[in-house]
């Protein structure tokens, strides 16, 4: 466990204002040239990525995945990938199924524990160039599926390193203080999201199996992995997806280099949802700090000009190793 710490801007002490104020406040990056690049399924759906540069670019590569109802366009997509690029690096952008702004053509989508995608994308990127040095920052969600993905293919994983951001390890957790306090703002937010973009899907599969009344029945995250994620994805309930996606305990069998960065206060979930040191593979270095909220880790002397620690640190962590 290491023990440098983060420390989080005086302007912004807050659990809350540590999480929203990048995600609100934060200027656009508009100038990062990007290539959207579609890979087709075997099952016939698809998965589109985003490519700093041209895809044809040589060096290392470093593929982003991002958190629930993420995108290219989250507050921490450009400033990673341009950070990434800087270092001379190839940055790529993974987006979860039907999350690029266009539906994805199946019923099912993506969820906590889909590591099936991420592992194709990865045999892609590694056939195009057998030698590429590949690593991989997972943040959220995106996190927990990079976890337990490097767990479940321990020894045969390909990746040099691997980061997981503000991950939630144990979902029955994260749904359950999810619904307390404030935090339920965030809840109310993913919950719109999640409606919207499944009321978006039903106008193009008019043939989908939902019920769209079911939609406004769902109040809470629990609720929405119980009536949509779980039927959807082959889980016989909930708990049973829970159970099998949560990434804590796969985290005992990476075999990979992996930064864990999580801050104690993360208003997505309780603090005992982190694992302890003898939870750890001898290949993790888990860095925890008492501040900066959910993927916030803002720092700096001024509000005009905020430091996004994150991105100073992934890039510092795989150097080593890139």
């Amino acid at each position: 466990m290491s023990e440098k710490q983060f420390k989080p801007a005086w302007w912004l002490r807050n659990t809350h204002l540590q999480t929203l104020w990048p995600a609100v406040c934060r200027r656009p990056i508009k100038h990062l040239p990007l290539e959207r690049e579609r890979l087709e399924l075997a099952d016939g759906d698809f998965i589109d990525l985003d490519w700093v540069g041209s895809k044809n670019r040589i060096g290392p590569i470093v593929l982003l995945l991002h958190g629930l109802e993420g995108s290219i366009d989250s507050h921490y997509a450009k400033g990673m990938l341009q950070k990434v690029t800087e270092e001379g690096w190839r940055g790529v952008f993974m987006h979860f199924r039907g999350c690029s702004g266009e539906p994805n053509r199946l019923p099912r989508g993506y969820h906590s524990g889909e590591t099936g995608d991420l592992d194709y994308v990865m045999r892609v990127l590694l056939e195009r160039k057998n030698n590429v040095n590949l690593s991989a920052i997972g943040v959220s969600l995106g996190g927990n599926v990079l976890l337990k993905w490097l767990g479940e293919t321990g020894n045969t994983n390909p990746l040099k390193a691997a980061i997981a951001i503000s991950v939630p390890f144990e979902l029955h957790k994260a749904a359950s203080r999810i619904q307390r306090g404030f935090s339920r703002f965030y809840q109310w937010y993913f919950i719109k999201c999640l409606r919207e973009r499944l009321y978006h899907k039903l106008e193009n599969q008019p043939a989908s199996p939902w019920d769209a009344s079911v939609f406004n029945q769902i109040n809470t995250m629990y609720e929405f992995d119980d009536k949509i994620t779980a039927p959807l994805h082959g889980f016989t309930g909930v708990d049973d997806y829970y159970n099998k996606s949560s990434s804590r305990q796969y985290i005992s069998s990476i075999r990979v280099p992996t930064l864990i960065v999580h801050a104690k206060d993360d208003p997505f979930m309780s603090e005992d949802v982190i694992p302890g040191p003898h939870e750890l593979s001898p290949y993790v270095t888990l860095q925890v700090t008492d501040g900066g909220g959910h993927v916030g880790f803002v720092s700096g002397r001024y509000p005009w000009r905020p430091e996004y620690w994150l991105e100073a640190r992934a890039p510092q962590f795989l150097r080593e190793f890139l």
